[in-house]
C-alpha cells in the first residue's frame, strides 16, 4: 500500500511556514541594499500562454567550471560575507521523494531575475551531489530592475545522483508572447511547464503569496525568493560569473558560493550528511544543531 507519509514525485515531470533561522526577507518587485547585505526578493510566476523558451546548450568547459568549484574556495566563501539573505523555513508534511530518493523541488521562471540568481547557487549546490546533463544557458527577461542577466534554465535538463532527486519546473520562458507585450508583466511570457496537481498543492501550501523562485527540500524546509540580490550579476557574462567562483572575495563569488553552502547544508539534512565531501562540518554548521 502507498505510504501516507510519503509524496512520490516523478523526476521526469519537469498555513505560512514558521521562520527557522533569521536572515533577511523582502517584498516582490522591490530591492533594498544596505551596505553589502542582499535582500530576499521574489516575483509572481503569472501568465497562461503556451510556447517554448530559448537558450543555448551550455559549453562543457563552462559547466565543469561551475560544477567543480574546489572545496577550499567554497569554504572560504562561508556564509557569503554579508551577501546572502536566506530565509529557510521549517515545514511539516509527508516526505517528498522521487524514485525512492529524497527530492528537492524547484519552481522558477526563466524571465525572473531573482530566479536567475538562485539558479546559479542551486546549480553549484546540486553539483556537489550529482551530475547535470542538457543544461541550457539563458538570459532573464527585460524585467526591471535587473534585466537580461546571464543565468541557466533547468528546463530540458536531467540530473543524476545516488543521494537525491531533483524536480525542477520552469513555468514560464524568457520569450514574450508578442513583440509588443509588456516585459514587466509575468503574463507577457510564454508558458513552458505546468505544475502537476501534487506539485501545485505543495507550492500553494508552503508559498501563500505564490512567488518564485521556490525551493522545497523534501517537505522539511522551504525557501521562497532569491538567496542573494541579482545586483551582483549585472553586466557579467557566464564566463565572468563562473570565474568569480574561483575568486570568492568577489561579490558574485561570495554571493553564489555562500548561498550554495546554505543550500548544500539543507540538502545534507536530507541525505544524512552524505557525501562527506559535500557535507563538511564548515557547511553543515551553517544551519546550526
Amino acid at each position: 500500500m502507498p505510504d501516507p507519509d510519503v509524496i512520490e514525485f516523478s523526476p521526469a515531470t519537469p498555513g505560512h511556514p514558521a521562520r527557522k533561522r533569521l536572515l533577511i526577507a523582502g517584498a516582490a518587485g522591490a530591492v533594498i541594499v544596505i551596505a553589502v547585505v542582499a535582500v530576499l526578493v521574489a516575483i509572481k510566476p503569472g501568465g497562461t500562454s503556451s510556447a517554448a523558451g530559448h537558450g543555448n546548450p551550455a559549453p562543457a568547459g563552462l559547466l565543469a567550471q561551475v560544477a567543480g568549484v574546489p572545496a577550499g574556495l567554497s569554504a572560504a566563501a562561508g556564509d557569503g560575507h554579508g551577501q546572502v539573505a536566506m530565509t529557510l523555513a521549517s515545514v511539516t508534511g509527508p516526505r517528498l521523494v522521487a524514485n525512492g530518493k529524497p527530492a528537492v523541488f524547484y519552481v522558477a521562471t526563466e524571465y525572473c531575475p531573482y530566479c536567475a540568481a538562485q539558479s546559479w547557487a542551486l546549480l553549484v549546490a546540486l553539483s556537489r551531489f550529482g551530475t547535470f546533463t542538457g543544461l541550457t544557458t539563458i538570459r532573464s527577461g527585460n524585467y526591471r530592475p535587473y534585466p537580461n542577466l546571464a543565468t541557466w534554465t533547468f528546463y530540458g535538463s536531467a540530473y543524476s545522483s545516488r543521494y537525491l532527486a531533483f524536480v525542477p519546473v520552469e513555468t514560464k520562458s524568457n520569450v514574450l508572447t508578442a513583440r509588443t507585450a509588456n516585459p514587466q508583466k509575468g503574463s507577457s511570457y510564454t508558458r513552458l511547464q505546468k505544475l502537476t496537481t501534487a506539485q501545485q498543492a505543495i507550492f500553494d501550501k508552503y508559498n501563500k503569496p505564490g512567488l518564485v523562485p521556490f525551493l522545497d527540500f523534501g517537505n522539511r524546509e522551504v525557501i521562497v525568493g532569491s538567496s542573494f540580490s541579482p545586483l551582483v550579476l549585472q553586466k557579467l557574462t557566464w564566463s565572468q560569473i563562473a570565474a568569480s567562483l574561483r575568486q570568492p572575495a568577489s561579490l558574485a563569488g561570495w554571493a553564489i558560493l555562500g548561498a550554495a553552502n546554505y543550500l548544500t547544508a539543507a540538502i545534507c539534512q536530507l541525505t544524512g550528511d552524505q557525501p562527506a565531501r559535500a557535507c563538511t562540518p564548515a557547511v553543515t554548521k551553517l544551519l546550526g544543531p
